[in-house]
């Protein structure tokens, strides 16, 4: 019988617990930023699963995918698998954003309008704001 050539659930759960370990310089900033429902209160996850792939951060309830770009990204290999993923995320019903590493330390107010505006699109209404009294 042959072997099944596609990561089991358990191998892509631990594949995203050794992401997470090992973050990236980008991706802890951006984490910073998205955590604990910061950005409006959006509940992000960080290094998910989604089917084969890893997701860098994912709203759930949005079905919205936060990607983060390094040096890596540029070389034709890595863009057609980049390319593959967009694809299969997108017709699972996610929205994909992609973002350069550079963005999320130079213009990561331009990052999180850039997310907040595609929670919007998607539907999202933010949280009435809490009166204190």
């Amino acid at each position: 019988m042959p072997k099944n050539i596609l990561p089991t659930r358990r191998e892509m759960s631990l594949r995203a617990r050794e992401l997470r370990k090992k973050t990236t310089p980008a991706e802890a900033a951006l984490w910073k930023l998205l955590r604990h429902r910061s950005l409006s209160g959006l509940k992000f996850r960080r290094q998910v699963p989604i089917g084969t792939f890893v997701a860098d951060f994912c709203c759930y309830e949005l079905r919205l995918v936060v990607e983060l770009d390094g040096g890596v990204h540029g070389e034709p290999a890595q863009i057609a698998h980049d390319q593959n993923r967009d694809w299969y995320l997108r017709s699972r019903g996610y929205v994909v954003l992609r973002f350069l590493n550079d963005q999320v330390f130079d213009e990561p107010e331009r990052v999180l309008d850039e997310v907040f505006q595609a929670a919007w699109r998607a539907g999202w209404v933010p949280p009435p704001e809490r009166s204190v009294g």
